[in-house]
């Protein structure tokens, strides 16, 4: 058996000996499996596996053991696979049985072709995805991914002790195409069919990219194909995924980390450079796809590379500073999450000073955007998502760079996030909702096409006057309904399909937005400093980064721990509402009782607390005075613009 560094660089031939040693018996799949996740237990084992995020691709093996963190953009048709094939000599006749799992091309030796009659062959099913980096990855957390991870990859298809990382962001100019594939496999590759099963290895379809009409969307690469990225400016890989085990538990808009086995071989690039002689390779059946289909279906795989998964993993968050088991039992008695919280009163205490600072000196504004920050959907009830917090801003400077610089400080602080400035062009010709695009039967994507927990900000202060035309109202509709339901509806002609969603909205605004929030906060400026941008720089720069560091730690932490309210506070909230309503029947309506008590559910949390004490519940009540005279006092200055 295979041992050392060998399950790194040569992953197949750990499963040709589990294969070996089993033959055809199922049970070798499962070993497989089991040795992989037994090695990646090993002391910081998976930070010496190669990632197809921060490592270009012409700097990895061919076939070698990788790791991808990625979104699912699409999901394909279920595709079939030689699971076990036979191979005769054709001299000797000596017969070699073979795996197919883990590749797309049938291992075949220079006097060797596949018996496609053998009664010993077995056809499996696999299923593909189109993965994607992370939408809206903050810069931070591809630092702290590429800092960590140890593994040690040169240009050439061995490893050497030099290490040797790149990221996508520095590597424009790379060739895609990696070194001598040819040499992977000992003999003359062959090609071929029968029944609609490609023994070559040729997936039946291959759903990719979205049309290179997609202008706002392009990414500028010399190559014809948009990578279908749902955010404009992206960089990094888009792979196609193939995986073996449990695919139901997956999909679209999950967000993963994958380990498996690289696949670039250059067969599979062959409709590209050739359609003609490629169609001698296909079934007939598949002729039937349109030209279109097989375009966009078969990519260079130097462009698109496969990754054979070997595990994968659902990823609940992407904080690289915390560790990954955050919403399971682990987590409460995990040290490093226990010692955080012993410390969490005085991170707070500098978060809420570094945003006070951030919004020009309003400490109530902050408070308000560290609630809006730690807020996330907990769950559903019918159609109402509970737990969302979308913050409207009011009162920010027009068509100034404030919201800009205020991104810029929330994406310090998130793991992910997106900056959409709503101007009458912007929302008349951006692409929102995701579509299907059945000439080449693929999920075009959208910008609302985002993992949960992303930060939307929308800066509504430069919108000016003008018309929205029909694109233009179905994208502001589609805001409002991600706003109010947590749910996009992606668009496939014939029919809407609803995909919830969990995305943090926070809107800028001269005046009151034109968008629904659960919340409207006026901006009370006690400084304006005559330099925005310097003046938030060196807000940044006077943090320290290990101070950075644990702010992002809280506002990631805080979103998985539980909450409830005991029988106690219930009674106590219920006679005071009661209470509230007697007093002043007009100053208090259900809603603002739901408001209420999701300002103390935050509140609380906040401050590390898992359930609701009198004092937070008053402090909730507090706040929302100061809110509300706020908002009074504004309408009286401009009349009834709030």
């Amino acid at each position: 058996m295979p041992c050392g560094e060998d399950w790194l660089s040569h992953p197949l031939g750990i499963v040709q000996g589990f294969f070996a040693q089993n033959g055809v018996n199922p049970g070798w799949e499962k070993k497989v499996i089991e040795y992989f996740k037994e090695k990646l237990k090993e002391n910081n084992a998976p930070k010496w596996v190669p990632s197809l995020n921060e490592v270009p691709l012409h700097y990895l093996k061919p076939n070698s053991f990788v790791k991808f963190r990625c979104m699912i953009q699409d999901m394909f048709d279920p595709e079939f696979y030689m699971g076990v094939y036979e191979t005769v000599n054709r001299n000797t006749k000596a017969r070699v049985l073979h795996f197919g799992k883990y590749r797309d091309v049938a291992e075949c030796g220079p006097q060797q072709e596949v018996d496609l009659n053998s009664p010993r062959t077995t056809t499996l099913e696999r299923q593909t995805f189109y993965c994607v980096p992370v939408p809206g990855e903050s810069t931070w957390v591809k630092e702290v991914y590429v800092n960590t991870n140890q593994a040690r990859v040169s240009p050439s298809t061995s490893y050497t002790p030099s290490r040797h990382k790149r990221s996508y962001e520095d590597d424009e100019d790379m060739d895609l195409q990696p070194n001598k594939q040819k040499e992977q496999h000992a003999g003359t590759r062959q090609a071929g069919s029968v029944g609609g099963l490609q023994w070559c290895g040729e997936p039946k379809r291959l759903e990719t990219e979205a049309s290179s009409g997609q202008q706002l969307n392009s990414l500028n690469f010399s190559s014809p194909f948009d990578l279908n990225f749902p955010l404009p400016g992206e960089k990094g890989p888009a792979c196609l995924v193939k995986v073996y085990e449990d695919w139901d538990c997956f999909k679209v808009n999950d967000v993963l980390e994958l380990y498996g086995i690289l696949s670039v071989d250059p067969v599979l690039s062959i409709l590209n450079n050739d359609e003609r002689d490629a169609s001698s390779l296909l079934d007939p059946m598949e002729c039937t796809d349109t030209a279109e289909e097989q375009r966009v279906h078969s990519p260079p795989a130097s462009l698109v590379p496969r990754i054979h998964v070997v595990l994968a993993q659902k990823l609940q968050h992407i904080n690289p500073l915390l560790p990954a088991c955050l919403n399971k039992e682990e987590s409460k008695t995990c040290k490093f999450v226990s010692s955080f919280m012993s410390e969490l009163s005085p991170v707070r205490a500098e978060l809420l000073g570094f945003l006070t600072h951030a919004l020009l000196g309003d400490s109530l504004a902050a408070e308000y955007l560290i609630l809006h920050l730690i807020s996330t959907v907990y769950t559903r009830r019918d159609v109402l998502p509970l737990g969302k917090f979308t913050v409207n801003l009011s009162g920010c400077p027009r068509n100034s760079t404030f919201t800009e610089h205020l991104y810029r400080i929330i994406q310090h602080l998130v793991p992910a996030s997106f900056h959409l400035q709503m101007t009458i062009a912007n929302m008349n010709h951006l692409k929102f909702i995701p579509h299907k695009d059945y000439t080449a039967n693929r999920l075009v994507s959208g910008l609302l096409q985002l993992p949960s927990n992303t930060s939307l900000v929308i800066d509504e202060t430069l919108l000016e006057q003008g018309q929205l035309d029909t694109p233009g109202v179905h994208n502001v509709t589609a805001l409002s309904n991600l706003i109010t339901w947590q749910k996009v509806d992606y668009d496939f002609s014939y029919h809407q399909m609803e995909f919830p969603c969990n995305i943090n909205v926070f809107i800028t605004s001269e005046g009151r937005s034109l968008l629904p929030a659960d919340c409207q906060i006026h901006l009370q400026p006690q400084l304006i400093p005559p330099n925005m941008e310097e003046y938030m720089n060196s807000l940044l720069s006077a943090v320290l980064p290990s101070v950075l560091n644990k702010f992002r730690i809280y506002l990631t932490l805080l979103r998985f721990l539980d909450y409830s309210i005991s029988d106690e506070i219930t009674k106590a909230v219920e006679d005071d509402f009661v209470e509230m309503r007697k007093n002043d029947p007009q100053s208090i309506t259900a809603d603002d009782l739901h408001q209420l008590l999701i300002v103390a559910r935050f509140l609380s949390l906040s401050a590390g607390q898992t359930t609701l004490s009198r004092e937070r519940w008053l402090r909730a009540k507090q706040l929302e005075s100061l809110r509300r005279t706020r908002l009074q006092q504004q309408k009286c200055v401009n009349g009834n613009e709030l």
